[in-house]
């Protein structure tokens, strides 16, 4: 078998076995005794033993060879390479920290991130996306065994599947880790995974594969579970420096199974919510995702509602939008919406949940600031608190006292106390936290509300725990203490189920073995945390201190170590940084507690003002958070706390609420004994690194979580039993080489044979245990066994080579002598042959010995011939014989396969014709069995019909008869319905009052137990108040007497109160003055503080304007200083100009006085010569007709120029109207463009409804079809019990007769009753009317006192606060003109400022205007050239961004475009035009390039020619020169000659001048050209890349158009389809329908009489109601008397005390009034001397005191009333409590006459229902089974009704969308006639652009044209030049002949003109090469 290469899933999971096996790794171990030693770098390193030395040993390094001496402890053994990567590390025979960290690096790295280690699954972070996920995952892990399949989440969750399913036991899987090491996705897989294998939607599956495209398939509820995790993760997670999604809260996700094994429910419950995240944050961390996808994610209409700003203004989110790599949120916000959704939260709870969120966030921008002398804090600004009130719907004012000055209960009085800032801040975030966790709690109430909404009862459930694991921080807080606590707990449950598990297996081998309970290991570490008494552990002391009033944490921390001081488990740390810390041993290690602010966690307190403001909010939602709010702990608690108060005021809060410690203790409880009800399984997530990177093992950070998750703990508990375990066979497989000789041959049991081999071995008894089917050793055994098997096996390994080797040797070894013989022999022939070789006889005889033989020869040969004869003929004759046998062989071979084929079809044919026959014959035997069966049924059957014709002909008798009835039936039916409906109204109306009477019951008898303890209290205060009544007796006594006294000074005070009157109304003027005055001056400070904001306005203008100002002449002074380049660029150019024309016109002079210099001398030398007169003649012509074509050339070049400017203005303006049409176009698409998009939003919308009500539609066919079959059925059972009826009906009847008379008999009792109660009622009416009166009376006289006394209290509270105010307003004023002053001031400075800056901004102003009018003078040419420049790069830049803007249009647009192929095809032709004119261009261009080059060459051929005429200019003046030193005579001619020579050189230079000029004028136009061709390729490259774009984008529209043509077609074709389907169903509906209403009227004639007699009944239980609904009301009317005497009581109780109130203020206005009394006296006897100053006030203050002895007077009057009424209402109160007690006498007597006639009633019922039980049972069951059919066809028929209905409006509506289509389709053409407009103009554009381009070409060509003219003329110059040096040569051989002898003298000059005259004839031989070359370049 070759080995499969793994796929890329198999990659992850399986391990490489060719790794396991390889023996390299075994010899390797074996040979060095390799082992772990610790290491700082990688934790474990291995290393080879060397040497030992005692305690110490010599170690190798593996890895660098590096020699360390280690500690022997510190050794750690190595398991042999066959466990590398194994995949239970429980196998593994040395169980070591580092071994188990190598296995899990080793697999890590593989890939294989999951790991067993016993029970433990350990799963390690990858960091990266795994293939391991997958459907076929799934699949491969469905019912598999945990060893069968590599490790796996999903094993885990399978295996606790099945054994959940076999053997219906509860299961949990526990997931722990840190954050981030993959808890919450490992139970996501778990969650997936069930949901895949348990759904209930597996029948569905395939149909919802189809319809939802999704990778698996999912019923509802298991949908609404997956999409709860989204949920809570959005409100429960956030991102940390570890993790981007960690989980901040745990849970437990409890998932529900039916007997099937499918999930029918689920319910999750959390853990600690880490709710402070809310309020604070670190830096790279953020708050709960949900606050930042609400932000990201809401649109404008929610942000609007929900009140939201940017990230940067929440004080909450503090550090502003934390991005999440590869995350946005506004899509998560989107998706956690669309699982609300799913999970059925409506809009309404959606929008409530985001306003908490957002009043939570909006709540930390309430900031509150400390007044200047007191610590009360105030709020300034009330915007964010307005936002909250608004978001909770309470009252901001109320919420404002609420927050700064609360009201406390201290004692029994409620106070207001004002709050710090610190306490309000605490107080807000405090709420913000509250109001965050209470939302969550509420949305998880509300999933766990969705996911339990099925009935089917749960068999079974499996529990998924997701909660944090052991964490050891620097600072740890009571958090990490719950969350240790829970973790200690979790390792009990781990210990104890492991070893249980361990121990089931050594009772179920029979092994001897001690139980040992590993649980008990952590008991005294939970008990220090748990312990509720004796002594109490730390919770139950954290409880204790929050009930002790002034208690601290450092108190809580001292009570701690004086009773858990001793313990094992707890310690003091070593340096104590704080007083509040503390140390707990855990099993993971020592940790360090900080107990700062842990009363306040535990107690978690809230302002109780606030929630109780929120419990009363306008908003059901908020409501409903806050419904415990009296649970709350609030102020009154945490100021007991922090002041001393009363032990019993703290006490009486006791019961009212819960600490946090024990709602988490009895939590945790819950969950403990629900796990412990469990199997549980266990997953240990392992988070790798701190980087999240893939690929990186950090190995110290993998060993502290192992130890925190207690897998090195199991470890430990492993080795105190026998970890490693073999089967027998495997066994003695594997290591019965060591013990060979101990086992006999044959067979023998594997048991045996293991004892044999194990006593052979000697090893020790402790090590091994032998059990039923396996070996079990402890750890180590199995590696010493391995070490013994390696050395037993290298030994026979060594023999057997040793063996191989010698028998290899051996045969080398004969090979080697075999081949000495050889060459020995070889040796001796040799040596022979040498010897014979030169022997004389030896030689003749080699030649003698051929000779021999010649004389045969020819014999030989004929004899050999003959052979060869015979053998040809033999040969023919077989290749004769061959090809016939080869041709029979043939025609045999095809035969025989011919009759092997015939065989075959033969053999096929009988093999059928024998099946068949086989068949027919047992068919036959079948038939004839059948045949005798239907022929005796056919008897039957004939019989049958015999007996059924007569059965039918009754039947249809009856039928008749039915009929009959049924319509009579119908029409009672009909009634009866109508009757149906008012009864069912009528009953639930009794029910819903029933109920309401049964509330108020026991509302009245709540209240009458309260109302008879209030009695009670109420006795003993009358008879405190008697004690007090006998007191005021006497006191009245004594006031009398005063009374008397006091009368007189009343009189005198009277007078004094009148002028008090006086004053106060002169103050209250005076005060009104004052207000009139306080209002004028905030008038005044308003306004000037709007003048102050309009200054600070007009200063931030006044700034801005500054700065734009100072940024403009930054700019214009950049602009001046480039343009001050650019001109001095310019005037650098224009002065190298102005020198080259200065130098070309000195030549020019210098070259015209040489002409007329030599003109003067050929007129005066050649005047004789008209040669040369001509000769002239001709020159000057030349030179003028020169002349003038270069101003010609001059004139078309400026002509040109002109032109060209025109031409780019005209340009210029096409474009700029171009592009206004472009925006007008690009505006009127945006329009349709939107328009266009709502319409496809709603055909959307519609084709997603319509595919909707198309799958309803489906299932109602389905439906209605099943019903029909059932109601089919049931009319069948009907007509059966239609016959029994009718015999019943007659003994019914008889039974009703005595059932009336009994029914008349209780009528008349019931009549009797009824007039009892109404007497009852009229006399209870009338004590309430007296009552009311008396109650009025006394309440008119109250109200007339409290207004008389709260008229004077608000008089005098009034002055107080004038003044107050008064106060304040001087204050306010004063501080106010302090401003004012200041404002002034900064105002004058300002302005000043301001001043100043206008001063700069006028001399700013004229420096620009001086150098821009320097500027404009110096360059306004310029100028207009850099304007139209800029003009044109702004028009580029604006073309290419309207460009742009158009393409994403166009884009947009040509979405909808795809349709239209025609318009497709145009665009493309236009394309490919464009493209062919491209390439023409292109052509053009290259052209054009080809011949500038080919110019620019003959420019250069010019430019050698005229070098090479310089070259010969200059030897002829040498030539000259020597010809005038020659001959005198001849030498003046000859000068004159050279003058005229010079003078037309200097014309030949200026020509060239002249040519130089045209040519870089010409080079400037070329350059000038060549840019022009550069723009518009560059043009052209853009405009094809938008061709192409336009194109591709058009397609890419066009398929999409197509595709949704196709999709909508065929919907539309479906639609059809099922139309024609119901319109067929419904055809047989309607026949069906028809049949069964003729069923039903025959069924409706029999029932009408029933009917009639049920009316009957009807009627009577009617009247039974009637009376008990009369009982009823009495009754009632009794209990409203009573209740009304109780409220009555409880108002003369209020009067009491209010009486005694004004009793109480009374007399301290009394004692007020006599102390007033005593200081005027005192102060009447000091200012004696004084009196006349102060008589008026003795007057007023006489007047004063006589006004209140008559108030008093009239007090004590009242006071007497009010006893006298006190008297009477104790009375009345006695005669209202004997009139209760008659009323509840004669209640009570009522009631048993009531419960007599209950019983009587209720035996008369009894006995009617016994009745119709017996008589109607089976009636009652065929009638409601009738009606249900016929509610049912109703039913199905006004839904059919509705379909159809629906059906038209759909189709009406398609039919509206259709033409709406059909619209925008025409539209879409009309767009697309513009756009072809557009390319139009765009090609008519394009022309433009070519016309330009020829015209340009056209110049191009005239240039050079006139560069052709300048050639011609300048080889005519060359001509007339050469025709000039031959006329000069012709006179110098005539000069040389007449002048021959002077020659031969002068032999010296001769050699001279020798010279001169070769040189002559070279040069004409060169002026004539040149003209060749002119011509041949022309």
């Amino acid at each position: 078998m070759s080995n499969k290469a793994p796929t890329e899933d198999e990659k992850f999971l399986f391990v490489d076995k060719d790794f396991l096996n390889s023996p390299m790794a075994q010899a390797d171990w074996a040979a060095k005794k390799l082992v772990w030693i610790p290491s700082e770098r990688h934790g474990f390193e291995a290393a080879s033993v060397k040497e030992e030395h005692g305690d110490e040993v010599l170690v190798e390094l593996a890895d660098n060879g590096k020699k360390v001496t280690v500690n022997k402890d510190d050794i750690q053994k190595m398991n042999p390479p066959k466990f590398s990567k194994v995949e239970d590390m429980a196998e593994l025979t040395c169980l070591n920290e580092a071994s188990v960290l190598h296995n899990l690096r080793e697999r890590y790295f593989s890939g294989l991130i999951y790991t067993y280690s016993g029970l433990f699954c350990v799963v390690v972070n990858p960091y990266k996306m795994l293939p391991i996920y997958s459907e076929k995952i799934i699949d491969m892990y469905k019912g598999k065994k945990r060893h069968e399949v590599p490790p796996h989440i999903y094993a885990i969750a399978d295996n606790a599947y099945r054994n959940m399913m076999q053997d219906r036991e509860d299961q949990s899987i526990l997931c722990t880790g840190e954050s981030g090491a993959g808890k919450t996705e490992n139970t996501k897989k778990v969650i997936q995974y069930l949901a895949v294998v348990a759904s209930s939607h597996k029948g569905k599956k395939d149909s919802s594969a189809q319809q939802s495209g999704s990778q698996f398939a999912y019923g509802e509820l298991e949908k609404q579970l997956l999409q709860a995790n989204p949920i809570l993760e959005a409100f429960g997670n956030a991102k940390t420096i570890k993790n981007d999604n960690s989980s901040r809260f745990g849970k437990f996700i409890r998932i529900n199974f039916d007997v099937t094994g499918y999930i029918v429910g689920a319910n999750i419950e959390t853990y600690l919510l880490e709710k402070s995240r809310c309020i604070r944050q670190a830096k790279t961390e953020r708050a709960f995702h949900i606050f930042y996808y609400m932000i990201a994610g809401a649109k404008d209409k929610l942000k609007e509602d929900l009140l939201l700003e940017p990230f940067s203004n929440y004080r909450f989110l503090s550090a502003g939008h934390v991005q999440i790599p590869g995350q946005q949120d506004d899509e998560l916000f989107e998706e956690t919406m669309e699982a609300m959704n799913i999970m059925g939260f409506t809009e309404e709870e959606r929008a409530d949940i985001l306003k908490v969120c957002s009043t939570v966030m909006q709540l930390g921008n309430i900031e509150f600031k400390k007044e200047r002398n007191q610590e009360q804090a105030t709020m300034p600004d009330n915007t964010a608190a307005q936002k909250v009130c608004h978001l909770q719907g309470i009252n901001v004012t109320d919420f404002t006292r609420a927050i700064l000055t609360p009201r406390i209960k201290v004692g029994r009085e409620v106070v207001q106390k004002a709050q710090t800032k610190e306490q309000a801040d605490f107080a807000i975030e405090a709420l913000a936290k509250a109001m965050f966790e209470r939302l969550f709690r509420w949305i998880l109430g509300r999933v766990n509300k969705t996911l339990d909404k099925t009935k089917r009862q749960g068999a079974s459930f499996l529990g998924i725990l997701d909660i944090a694991g052991f964490e050891i921080f620097e600072d740890n807080s009571f958090e990490q203490l719950c969350i240790n606590y829970t973790n200690e707990k979790l390792q009990q449950l781990f210990n104890h189920t492991m070893f249980i598990l361990e121990q089931e297996e050594y009772q179920r081998e029979g092994i001897e073995w001690n139980f040992i309970d590993f649980g008990l290991d952590l008991q005294p570490c939970i008990e220090l945390i748990e312990r509720p008494n004796n002594p109490p552990g730390i919770l139950a002391l954290l409880d204790e201190e929050c009930w002790f009033p002034k208690a601290t944490d450092v108190s809580f921390v001292e009570k701690l170590m004086n009773t858990q001081g001793s313990h094992v488990k707890f310690a003091k740390p070593k340096q104590l940084k704080d007083k509040t810390e503390f140390s707990i041993l855990h099993y993971a290690g020592k940790v360090d507690y900080n107990a700062t602010a842990w009363l306040t966690k535990n107690m978690d307190p809230l302002n109780d003002n606030v929630t109780a403001l929120l419990n009363n909010s306008s908003s059901q939602f908020v409501q409903d958070l806050w419904k415990d709010s009296d649970r709350v702990v609030g102020l009154d608690t945490i100021a007991k706390m922090t002041d001393s108060s009363m032990p019993s005021g703290s006490k009486t809060k006791k019961g009212m609420f819960r600490t946090v410690g024990q709602l988490y203790k009895e939590s945790l409880a819950k969950l403990m004994t629900t796990l412990h009800n469990t199997q549980p399984n266990f997953v240990r997530c392992i988070i790798p690194n701190h980087e999240k990177r893939a690929g990186k093992l950090d190995a110290h950070l993998v060993l502290e979580q192992l130890r925190c998750n207690g897998v090195l703990e199991g470890i430990r508990i492993c080795r105190q039993g026998f970890p490693n375990r073999i089967v027998f066979q495997e066994f003695r497989q594997r290591y019965e080489i060591l013990a060979a000789s101990a086992i006999p041959k044959g067979f023998m049991d594997g048991k045996q044979a293991c004892c044999l081999m194990i006593k052979h071995l000697d090893l020790d008894p402790n090590l091994y245990r032998i059990g039923q089917s396996k070996i079990f050793f402890r750890t180590g055994v199995l590696a010493q066994l391995e070490e013994e098997r390696d050395l037993k096996i290298t030994v026979i390994i060594i023999a057997f080579q040793a063996q191989a080797r010698g028998f290899l040797a051996r045969k080398a070894f004969a090979k080697r002598q075999q081949q000495l013989t050889a060459m020995k022999v070889i040796q001796r022939n040799c040596a022979a042959y040498l010897k014979l070789r030169n022997w004389q006889w030896w030689r003749l005889f080699t030649k003698v010995k051929p000779l021999l033989q010649v004389t045969r020869q020819e014999e030989e040969m004929s004899l050999k011939e003959e052979e060869l004869n015979k053998a040809k003929e033999v040969a023919t004759k077989f290749e004769s014989e061959l090809k016939e046998i080869t041709l029979k062989h043939t025609q045999v071979v095809e035969e025989r396969n011919a009759l092997q084929e015939q065989l075959q079809a033969e053999t096929e044919l009988y093999a059928e014709a024998e099946e068949m026959r086989v068949r027919l014959a047992a068919k036959k035997q079948e038939l004839e069995e059948i045949l005798h069966e239907m022929e005796a049924r056919l008897d039957e059957e004939e019989e049958r019909a015999q007996t059924l014709l007569l059965d039918k002909k009754k039947m249809q008798q009856q039928m008749q008869e039915l009929e009959e009835h049924l319509e009579e039936e119908e029409d009672a039916r009909q009634k009866l319905q109508l009757e149906k409906v008012t009864c069912e109204g009528k009953i639930k109306k009794l029910e819903d009052d029933i109920l309401v009477m049964e509330d108020q019951n026991n509302k009245l008898l709540k209240e009458r137990k309260l109302m008879e303890e209030r009695i009670a209290d109420f006795s003993a205060n009358l008879a405190e108040e008697e004690e007090k009544s006998k007191n005021l007796t006497k006191l009245k006594n004594k006031h009398e007497s005063m009374i008397s006294d006091l009368e007189v000074r009343l009189k005198k005070e009277e007078k004094t109160r009148q002028e008090l009157d006086k004053a106060k109304r002169k103050l209250e003027a005076e005060s009104n003055d004052l207000q009139e005055q306080i209002a004028d001056l905030q008038a005044q400070i308003a306004d000037l503080k709007a003048q102050l904001a309009k200054k600070e306005e007009e200063l931030q203008n006044a700034l801005a304007r500054l700065e734009d100002e100072t940024a403009q002449k930054n700019n214009a002074l950049k602009k001046i200083r480039e343009l001050e380049g650019h001109i001095s660029d310019l005037q650098e150019d224009l002065d190298s100009e102005r020198a080259a024309r200065n130098k070309a016109e000195k030549i020019k002079r210098d070259l015209g006085e040489e002409l007329e210099a030599l003109k003067s001398e050929l007129e005066d030398t050649l005047d004789t010569t008209a040669t040369q007169q001509e000769l002239r003649a001709k020159r000057e012509q030349e030179v003028t007709l020169l002349k003038r074509a270069i101003d010609e050339e001059n004139r078309t070049h400026e002509a040109q120029i002109q032109e060209m400017r025109q031409k780019h203005t005209q340009a210029v303006e096409e474009l700029t109207e171009q592009l206004e049409q472009s925006k007008r176009v690009k505006s009127n698409l945006e329009k349709a463009k939107q328009a266009l998009e709502k319409e496809t939003s709603e055909l959307t919308m519609e084709v997603r409804s319509l595919t909707q009500a198309k799958q309803d539609g489906e299932h109602k066919r389905k439906k209605l079809e099943g019903q029909v079959a059932d109601l089919q059925s049931r009319f069948s059972d009907s007509e059966k019990q239609k016959a029994e009826l009718g015999e019943r009906c007659s003994k019914i009847t008889v039974e009703l007769e005595s059932v009336t008379n009994l029914l008349n008999e209780a009528e008349g009792k019931n009549i009797k009753l009824s007039k009892d109660v109404t007497s009852l009622s009229s006399q209870l009416q009338d004590t309430q009317e007296l009552l009311a009166e008396e109650t009025r009376q006394k309440l008119q006289i109250s109200t007339k006192l409290r207004q008389a006394e709260d008229d004077k209290n608000s008089l005098q509270e009034q002055l107080e606060e004038e003044m107050e105010a008064k106060r304040n307003v001087e204050r306010h004023v004063s501080t106010l003109n302090i401003q004012l002053s200041d404002a002034k001031k900064k105002l004058e400075e300002m302005s000043g400022n301001i001043e100043l800056l206008e001063e700069g901004k006028k001399r700013l102003q004229r420096d620009l205007e001086a150098a821009n009018t320097q500027f404009e003078e110096k360059a306004s040419a310029y100028d207009k050239l850099e304007k139209t420049k800029n003009r044109l790069q702004q028009e580029l830049e604006d073309t290419l961004m309207d460009l742009d803007n158009q393409r994403q249009i166009v884009s947009n647009l040509e979405k909808k475009q795809k349709k239209f192929d025609q318009m497709l095809a145009e665009e493309k032709s236009i394309s490919s035009k464009y493209a062919d004119e491209r390439d023409r261009a292109e052509a053009e261009a290259r052209e054009k390039e080809t011949k500038a080059l080919s110019l620019a060459r003959a420019l250069e051929e010019a430019q050698d020619a005229r070098e090479e005429l310089e070259r010969a200019n200059k030897a002829l003046r040498i030539e000259m020169e020597d010809l005038i030193s020659s001959k005198d005579d001849v030498g003046k001619n000859v000068h004159e000659l050279e003058k005229s020579k010079r003078g037309l050189e200097a014309q030949v230079e200026e020509m060239k001048t002249q040519l130089e000029e045209l040519e870089d004028e010409l080079q400037a136009a070329e350059d000038a050209k060549l840019r022009l061709e550069v723009n518009m390729q560059a043009l052209k490259a853009q405009f094809e890349r938008d061709l192409q774009g336009r194109d591709e984008m058009g397609e890419e529209k066009k398929r999409q158009l197509v595709k949704q043509v196709r999709e909508l077609e065929t919907e539309l074709e479906d639609e059809r389809k099922q139309r024609a389907q119901a319109a067929a169903a419904k055809k047989k509906l309607e026949t069906d329908m028809k049949d069964l209403e003729g069923q039903i009227e025959t069924a409706n004639k029999g029932r009408d009489e029933a009917i009639k007699q049920l009316r009957k009944l009807q009627g009577q239980m009617k009247d039974y109601q009637r009376e008990l609904e009369d009982a009823r009301a009495a009754r009632e009317e009794v209990l409203s008397t009573a209740k009304e005497s109780e409220r009555k009581a409880k108002s003369l109780e209020a009067e009491l005390m209010q009486l005694q109130e004004e009793l109480a203020a009374a007399e301290r206005a009394r004692k007020q009034a006599e102390a007033e009394r005593d200081e005027l006296s005192d102060e009447l006897a000091s200012n004696s001397s004084g009196k006349s100053a102060l008589a008026d006030e003795k007057r007023r203050l006489e007047a004063k005191i006589t006004q209140l002895e008559e108030e008093l007077e009239e007090e004590q009057s009242n006071m007497e009333i009010l006893n006298d009424r006190l008297r009477k209402s104790a009375q009345q109160v006695e005669q209202l409590n004997n009139e209760l007690q008659m009323e509840r006498s004669t209640s009570q007597k009522n009631e048993s006459a009531r419960q007599q006639m209950e019983r009587q009633n209720k035996e008369l019922k009894a006995k009617l229902q016994e009745m119709e039980n017996q008589v109607k049972s089976k009636f009652k069951s065929s009638i409601s089974a009738l009606e249900a059919k016929v509610a049912q066809l109703e039913e199905q028929l006004e839904q059919e009704n509705r379909d159809k209905q629906a059906s038209a409006k759909s189709i009406r509506q398609k039919d509206k969308k259709l033409k709406d289509m059909m619209m925008q389709l025409e539209d879409e053409r009309k767009q697309s006639e513009q756009y072809k407009d557009q390319a139009e103009k765009a090609n008519t554009r394009m022309k433009q652009l070519k016309r330009q381009l020829e015209e340009s070409e056209e110049e191009s060509q005239r240039a050079t044209a006139a560069r052709r003219k300048l050639q011609r003329e300048l080889d005519e110059a060359t001509e007339a030049n050469d025709a000039m040096s031959r006329e000069v040569s012709s006179l110098k051989n005539k000069l040389r002949r007449g002048n021959e002898p002077s020659f031969s003298s002068t032999p010296r000059r001769m050699g001279g003109s020798r010279r001169v005259v070769e040189d002559a004839s070279e040069e004409d031989g060169d002026s004539q090469n040149d003209f060749n070359g002119t011509k041949c370049s022309e």
